[in-house]
């Protein structure tokens, strides 16, 4: 691997599903819209259905297959290792492909518990001396108008921040016979609504302000105890069978927060908000403005600043789709908007980007534990009453 004289990046990526096909499409799509230092290569995807993986690598363009993890890790060919597993599996391939040298791309959350994440940010350190990356995929962190809410922030154009309101809004399993899967297991996902989806908007919170949750008060709530044991032709938004089994993870997450730069933040998780689809919304307040944002319009960023003549003030609507805006100019003619897709294909470019000049992109393993100790603080409070520090 060198710089721009055709040096190539041998990607294998463990996982096939939703984040595995989000994954496969960012690094298809990066080193043509983007002149990248390193060409990747989609050498090898691994799975432990063979048929299955084996249909999934020629439909997402990965040029051969592994049923066994440890195999991918192992082959020369692979210089970075993109892991697209449940939760209960990152830590081994993680730790596992560090000390084999490898790069690691790991999806979020880091881990499923915070012990887990010390030792994968152990194996990192390690790692880092050697010259390895290994970076965790807060995605949402890449949206073109999150990067311009935190650019104003740091800024100073909103002033000292008083208020964070972040909530991450779904609806997929508010049917109560929406059948069992791993995302529902606690041994395999971790955690429920607060990890899988909580997790995006404390990074996105931490990361917007610059400042990091000292301390929470937490409450969690599972809806639905039991549920449809899921045939294998059913869906996420299928039928199960008549067998049902226990959920055993949160359906929703909310707490309070303190935040070290002395804001109070209000946070809420929940895949039981009817109509919501995928409503990631943050404000922030501050003492001279704030900035609002919703995924569900995710092209746009609201600002109000408090100097404007109280005559005319009101939230300006920002659409973040100029060439100067963080990325945009790699894609379409201004107001041609970007979708959810986009953000994978930046955090591949940052990645390599960080690869091929010696850097550490954010956000790193460590990142990826802070936002672990809140999870775990949250669960602490809610199991106790109390406030607890992460």
């Amino acid at each position: 691997m060198a710089g721009n004289d055709g040096a190539q990046l041998g990607v294998g990526m463990v996982g096939y599903s939703f984040m595995g096909a989000a994954h496969s499409q960012a690094w298809r799509t990066a080193p043509r819209f983007f002149d990248l230092p390193l060409d990747p290569r989609m050498r090898v995807l691994g799975g432990r259905n063979p048929e299955a993986v084996a249909a999934a690598a020629q439909r997402l363009g990965w040029e051969s297959t592994e049923t066994s993890w440890q195999a991918l890790v192992g082959r020369d060919d692979v210089d970075l290792v993109d892991v697209c597993t449940p939760g209960d599996t990152h830590a081994e391939i993680a730790i596992a492909a560090l000390e084999a040298g490898k790069h690691v791309l790991c999806e979020k959350p880091l881990a499923n518990t915070v012990a887990e994440a010390e030792k994968m940010v152990a194996a990192a350190e390690v790692a880092a001396r050697r010259g390895q990356v290994a970076m965790v995929g807060f995605t949402y962190r890449r949206v073109p108008a999150i990067q311009l809410a935190r650019q104003l922030v740091a800024d100073g154009r909103i002033g000292a921040v008083r208020h964070v309101r972040a909530q991450y809004l779904q609806d997929w399993i508010a049917d109560e016979d929406a059948p069992l899967s791993w995302r529902l297991d606690k041994t395999k996902a971790g955690s429920g609504a607060l990890g899988d989806i909580g997790a995006h908007v404390i990074d996105l919170a931490q990361f917007i302000t610059g400042e990091r949750i000292t301390s929470v008060s937490g409450l969690l709530e599972t809806f639905v105890k039991e549920r449809p044991v899921a045939t294998e032709f059913a869906g996420l938004s299928g039928q199960g069978g008549t067998e049902r089994g226990p959920v055993t993870v949160d359906d929703a997450a909310i707490f309070l927060a303190r935040m070290s730069g002395g804001a109070i933040g209000t946070f809420e998780a929940t895949r039981f908000a009817y109509g919501r689809k995928n409503a990631i919304r943050l404000e922030i307040n501050g003492s001279k403005g704030s900035v609002a944002f919703d995924f569900e319009d995710m092209n746009v960023l609201h600002y109000f600043d408090a100097a404007d003549d109280p005559a005319v003030a009101g939230f300006r609507r920002i659409v973040v789709t100029e060439p100067q805006h963080a990325y945009v100019g790699h894609w379409w003619p201004a107001g041609h908007g970007l979708g959810y897709e986009h953000a994978f294909t930046h955090q591949v470019v940052d990645l390599v980007e960080g690869i091929a000049a010696g850097t550490h992109p954010a956000p790193t393993f460590a990142d990826g534990l802070v936002v672990q100790r809140v999870l775990d603080a949250v669960e602490r409070s809610a199991a106790s009453g109390g406030w607890v520090e992460p």
